[in-house]
């Protein structure tokens, strides 16, 4: 099993550079691939700054690669209900701390957003301190 970065995966879902696409598509197509937590929120921002993908296009580009059978994550669970969240309007990096924080009372942020939209999503209560 080998793992992947940030540019691996977004060479493979834009193919904006041939050479770089194809010895992506190599890696898939020749390994059991991990893809660490970090590089899937790396990801998503790639794709929606730099390339201006919209939040469905990313979710679906995120979970045709993530159901691949050589393709592993750290913890499929929360990176469902990540995408879950996502789709109901948080922020992804915000749903992601949020699946991650599950089993915890809070989570304290300043941003009034995140407070906002997670409000009864989760036991972990979204607050302001």
């Amino acid at each position: 099993m080998i793992a992947i970065d940030t540019n691996i995966v977004v060479r493979l879902l834009t193919e904006d550079d041939q050479k770089q696409f194809q010895k992506s598509l190599a890696l898939f197509e020749n390994n059991d691939i991990f893809i660490p937590d970090t590089v899937i929120l790396e990801t998503e921002w790639v794709l929606r700054y730099a390339y201006d993908f919209d939040a469905e296009t990313i979710r679906e580009g995120l979970k045709k690669l993530f159901g691949l059978p050589n393709v592993q994550l750290d913890n499929p669970v929360l990176i469902a209900q990540a995408l879950v969240w996502h789709s109901e309007g948080l922020d992804f990096a915000d749903a992601l701390h949020l699946a991650k924080s599950q089993r915890l009372s809070h989570l304290y942020t300043f941003d009034k957003q995140f407070i906002k939209k997670s409000n009864n999503l989760s036991y972990c209560s979204v607050t302001s301190p």
